[in-house]
C-alpha cells in the first residue's frame, strides 16, 4: 500500500481550495454577524434557526454574547449529529462558527447596533429586512463553500438522511416556526412573529437568489413534427445546441423526437419565435434551471 506523504496534502490546488474557502468564511461570517447583531438583536424579535434562540436567551441574559450563545447551542448539537453528516463537512462547519464567534462577539459590536438604545417601532420593519439580506447573503456564501453555520443546519440534514422522504422546506418550517413564535410569546408583541417571519423569508429568497439565480437558465422542451427544421433554425439564430430525447407517442405508438434546448432568458423569445413560424401545432414547454454547467455555460470545474 503506497503511504501519501503529508506534503502531498499541501499541493497549490488544495491550498488555492482552502484559501478561497476561507475568504468566503470570512466574508459571509461579518455579513451574517452585521445581520443578526446590528440589526436583529436590538429589534425585539427572534428569527428561525439558533441564531433566533440565541437571541431570545440574550433577552433574558443581556450580558451573555450572542455568537458565544449560539456556539454553546451548537457545540452539542455537532457532536451528536458528527456521524451523519461526516468529518470534513463538521471540521468546515466548526471553522465557519469560529469566524462568526470571532466576527460576531468582538469586531461588530465595536460599531453601533441599529437603532441605539430603543428602537422605534417604524425602525423595527428596516431592521428585519436588512438583517434578513446580510444574513442571507452571509450564508449563501458559507453554503456555496460546502459548509454551514451549524445549529438547525445540522439538526435538518441530520433528519433528512434519516427521513429521506421529508423536503428541506417542510422541516425548516416547523423548526423556524416554532422558535418565530416563541420570538413572539418572549417579546409579548405580535408584531415580533411578523418580523421573524419576515427576516427568515428574505433571508431565504437572498440565498437562492446568490446561489442559483445569477446562474439561472431556461429550458424548453419542444414537441413537433418538424424537429429537424427547429433544430437548424434554433442554431442559426441563436447558436445554440440542442439534444433529442426519444420519446414514443401514447396514443399513436409512433417514435418521435424532443427537443430539449438550455438556453438564457433572453433567448427564450426568438427560440419560441423560430416554433412558432416552423410548426404552429407544436408542444413547447417552459422551465427554469437553476443552473447550467458545460459548454457555453458556466464551466464545469471546481472553485
Amino acid at each position: 500500500m503506497k503511504k501519501i506523504k503529508i506534503k502531498d496534502y499541501f499541493t497549490k490546488a488544495r491550498l488555492r481550495i482552502f484559501a478561497v474557502d476561507t475568504i468566503y468564511d470570512v466574508i459571509g461570517s461579518i455579513l451574517y454577524a452585521v445581520g443578526y447583531y446590528t440589526f436583529a438583536s436590538n429589534a425585539d424579535f427572534a428569527p428561525g434557526g439558533v441564531g433566533g434562540i440565541a437571541i431570545i436567551i440574550n433577552h433574558y441574559l443581556p450580558w451573555m454574547p450572542l455568537f458565544l450563545c449560539q456556539n454553546i447551542i451548537n457545540i452539542p448539537i455537532a457532536i451528536i449529529c458528527f456521524k451523519l453528516l461526516g468529518k470534513k463537512f463538521f471540521i468546515k462547519s466548526v471553522k465557519t462558527m469560529f469566524f462568526m464567534w470571532i466576527f460576531g462577539d468582538f469586531i461588530v459590536p465595536l460599531f453601533p447596533r441599529y437603532g441605539g438604545a430603543e428602537i422605534a417601532e417604524s425602525a423595527r420593519l428596516l431592521a428585519a429586512i436588512f438583517a434578513g439580506i446580510l444574513t442571507g447573503a452571509g450564508l449563501a456564501l458559507i453554503y456555496m463553500r460546502g459548509s454551514s453555520t451549524g445549529g438547525s443546519d445540522f439538526i435538518i440534514m441530520s433528519i433528512r438522511k434519516k427521513r429521506p422522504h421529508l423536503s428541506v422546506g417542510s422541516i425548516t418550517l416547523v423548526i423556524d416556526g416554532v422558535i418565530i413564535l416563541a420570538g413572539g410569546v418572549v417579546f409579548r408583541n405580535i408584531n415580533a412573529v411578523l418580523y421573524g417571519i419576515i427576516m427568515t423569508i428574505l433571508a431565504s429568497v437572498v440565498i437562492d437568489k446568490l446561489m442559483y439565480g445569477s446562474g439561472s437558465q431556461k429550458m424548453l422542451l419542444i414537441i413537433s413534427d418538424k424537429t429537424d427544421e427547429i433544430k437548424d433554425r434554433i442554431f442559426e439564430v441563436t447558436e445554440r445546441g440542442v439534444t433529442f430525447l426519444k420519446a414514443v407517442g401514447a396514443y399513436t405508438g409512433q417514435d418521435r423526437h424532443i427537443i430539449m434546448c438550455v438556453c438564457s432568458k433572453t433567448e427564450v423569445y426568438p427560440t419560441r419565435e423560430i416554433v412558432k413560424k416552423t410548426d404552429p401545432h407544436a408542444m413547447v414547454m417552459l422551465s427554469t434551471v437553476d443552473e447550467a454547467y458545460g459548454l457555453g455555460f458556466n464551466p464545469l470545474n471546481e472553485q
